[in-house]
């Protein structure tokens, strides 16, 4: 996927995102939950978007220094509202030069844009203290399901078993945990106004007109009469070798 493209979903969607990141919203809980009463000396936050995982981290564990990165600009002036002397590297993770190691990396609903995963692991080996934590949320080859039959349109997303053999070379895995959530609609041009406001449009690159709306929307009804999307997301919380 172009990062270009993604970029400008998300620029487009950070004002309405956390609103409507219900499922984020969920397991960016659980994320802040597992780290709740612990005290790092430095975090590094990638994808932090509209800041949700970052106001739920920084209320339930303590830390000294916080460094958060998105592709958006804008996500400076969410995460400062709840991290006001974050340290903001904007542009794409792959590319920023950190010159530091920090205590504990964490990513909430980011992983899954990325096509060459094991890359990112080795990069994130390499910004880790020893003995530091990766935590992040990812989703798997279920996620939004109903979408890729009708539409053929999905992420290459990564099973738990094959997120397992990407990082047991260098990570020992804690925790990982696959949840399904359904949500339900009153109509399918509602599904694709969630989607747009949580950027996740940028699943094609190209503009859809009005015929391919309504056939979206006749498929999906005939298809799921329920109308229901399904997320299916992975946590992983691993401790470096």
């Amino acid at each position: 996927m172009d990062t270009k493209t993604i970029k400008n979903q998300f620029k487009k969607s950070i004002d309405k995102y956390s609103e409507n990141a219900v499922v984020q919203g969920i397991i960016a809980n659980e994320i802040a939950t597992y780290f709740s009463d612990s005290s790092f000396n430095s975090i590094l936050e990638i994808g932090a978007g509209s800041g949700l995982l970052t106001q739920r981290l920084a209320s339930a564990c303590k830390y000294k220094e916080f460094y958060a990165n998105d592709l958006v600009e804008k996500s400076e002036l969410y995460v400062k509202k709840y991290v006001p002397n974050v340290k903001f590297f904007a542009g794409d993770f792959r590319k920023i030069k950190f010159n530091k190691k920090f205590d504990l990396i964490v990513s909430n609903a980011v992983f899954q844009w990325y096509e060459n995963l094991d890359k990112i692991f080795e990069q994130c080996k390499n910004l880790l203290q020893p003995n530091g934590i990766l935590a992040f949320s990812t989703f798997s080859p279920e996620n939004f399901k109903e979408i890729k039959s009708i539409t053929g349109l999905s992420l290459e997303y990564k099973s738990p078993a094959e997120l397992t053999k990407l990082l047991e070379k260098d990570f020992e895995i804690i925790k990982i945990e696959n949840t399904e959530h359904k949500m339900n609609f009153d109509n399918p041009l509602k599904i694709l106004a969630h989607m747009k406001n949580t950027g996740v449009n940028s699943l094609s690159e190209t503009h859809w007109g009005v015929k391919e709306v309504k056939d979206f929307c006749d498929k999906y009804i005939e298809k799921y009469p329920d109308l229901p999307l399904t997320y299916s997301p992975i946590i992983v919380i691993a401790k470096l070798k």
